[in-house]
């Protein structure tokens, strides 16, 4: 008498309810929209705008405004990723409103829609924090420190 033990196919196995296939494609969405969301490119650095943007936003600039361009494109990032937070609040509150065939499906779509929003909100997180330590930084040059040594 022999007795084998094994592994069923990787289609029948479930993990939290869901196939593996599954669980790599939102996994893979979410890698992919991780680092546009974040605003940096491949290499991870922090994508700021090219020269032309830079002086054209500083030319839309009033002149009384005297923070730096860094600033100001996080500013702007910090825009672009709250439209963009709230335009995922739309799609959520639509993919949670629609009907689906299965419970699994909407599980699914919702899932992934909530794991875009928390990439977006981890983005917008990290930009708040640079704009907190540029602004730091900002206030630290600009002569906060008065020198009263004659």
């Amino acid at each position: 008498m022999s007795l084998s033990v094994g592994f069923p196919g990787a289609g029948a196995i479930l993990i939290n309810g869901k196939s593996p296939a599954t669980i790599n494609a939102l996994n893979d969405a979410t890698a992919e929209q991780a680092s546009s969301a974040l605003g940096t490119d491949e290499s991870g650095s922090l994508r700021v705008g090219s020269s032309k943007q830079a002086e054209q936003s500083e030319s839309k600039s009033s002149s009384s405004d005297n923070h730096s361009i860094v600033v100001k494109m996080l500013l702007k990032r910090m825009e672009e990723l709250q439209q963009q937070l709230r335009e995922q609040q739309q799609q959520l509150a639509a993919a949670q409103a629609a009907n689906y065939p299965t419970p699994e499906a909407k599980q699914t779509t919702v899932m992934a829609i909530q794991g875009q929003v928390a990439a977006t909100n981890g983005a917008l997180a990290e930009v708040s924090a640079n704009l907190v330590r540029e602004l730091a930084k900002e206030s630290s040059s600009s002569g906060g420190l008065v020198n009263t040594s004659a």
